[in-house]
């Protein structure tokens, strides 16, 4: 058995972990590692890509199913499949699907079966160009700040526009006039973050550096000093000279681990713990993962993610592209 620790996970939870790190990392931890079973201190879409990536003797667990991003549930595959027939009937341009990481295994499949690919927050610029060269227009899901930031750093930031599907009267046409067409999902931890924060960080700390998440608005993400995923967040503060002052743009938990990993940087929050806790992780509690453990020992399997072999096998391919660029 292997126990992996995303990291936003609880202090209690990276603990026990085998591997601590962000998603895709974790998954590909899981696939390398020589275990029967894979317990995922994460969230469903996180447990679904384990399960993806990993063969087919590693079973894959997920301590709380209750542990649920909302962002991913932002796209659904349904909700997607509408979506993309109305804008593909009002224009002839070719659209290619892009879905970020951060997303449900059948939205990974739809993205494959349409020409598209998966990307995280360290590769989605090269994902959008990978995308250009074979199509005239990208389809951005699930989160339209990590969309909106790549967009202006290839310098299209006069040629996205967000489509909502909540909204009746959203115009297709005019969407599609863009060449960058922003799903209007986020993360309710990142969109918290406000440049007022920033701007709090620095008149207290004079000294401060900020590190945010690309998932944060535009305009944090322009009052920052370094902007990328959580494994450039972890690198950033680990090549800090001692004594330096880092304000952390992302979920507290990281910041909290960072600041214990890290005692000679001063590691603080870009808001309030109140501002940054994500409740999909909290669902991790350290009782669930003793109950799955207990559980395993008197040989019963509980909470396992099992993705469909017709989505594992399309999303496999999303996946596949994306290591490609």
């Amino acid at each position: 058995m292997v126990i992996l620790g995303h990291n936003y996970q609880r202090r209690e939870i990276v603990e026990h972990a085998d591997f601590v790190g962000d998603s895709y990392q974790l998954s590909k931890a899981a696939a390398d590692a020589d275990a029967e079973y894979v317990v995922f201190g994460g969230v469903t879409f996180m447990a679904e890509s384990a399960d993806i990536i990993t063969d087919d003797a590693q079973t894959v667990i997920l301590p709380s199913m209750e542990a649920s991003c909302p962002m991913a549930g932002m796209a659904e595959a349904l909700q997607v499949d509408a979506a993309w027939a109305e804008l593909t009937s009002v224009t002839d341009a070719d659209i290619v699907p892009i879905t970020y990481m951060n997303s449900y295994a059948d939205l990974k499949a739809f993205c494959a079966e349409q020409g598209g690919l998966v990307c995280t927050s360290s590769n989605a610029h090269r994902a959008f160009e990978w995308a250009f060269e074979r199509g005239d227009k990208v389809l951005f899901l699930p989160d339209k700040h990590l969309g909106e930031n790549t967009a202006h750093r290839l310098g299209m930031a006069d040629e996205t526009a967000v489509w909502d599907p909540w909204d009746p009267e959203s115009d297709a046409e005019r969407a599609v006039e863009n060449d960058v067409i922003l799903w209007e999902g986020y993360c309710q931890v990142h969109e918290r973050f406000r440049e007022e924060h920033v701007e709090e960080i620095r008149a207290d700390h004079p000294d401060a550096n900020v590190v945010v998440h690309p998932e944060c608005r535009r305009e944090v993400v322009e009052a920052a000093d370094v902007v990328g995923s959580t494994s450039t967040i972890c690198e950033t503060v680990e090549e800090a000279d001692p004594g330096e002052t880092w304000a952390i743009g992302t979920e507290i938990h990281l910041t909290n681990h960072l600041s214990r990993w890290h005692p000679e940087v001063e590691v603080l929050p870009l808001c309030g713990e109140a501002c940054m806790d994500c409740n999909a992780m909290r669902q991790i509690d350290p009782n669930y993962l003793v109950w799955v453990l207990e559980e395993l020992l008197e040989g019963r399997e509980r909470n396992v993610i099992d993705v469909t072999p017709e989505e594992k096998e399309l999303a496999q391919v999303a996946l596949d592209r994306m290591l490609e660029v």
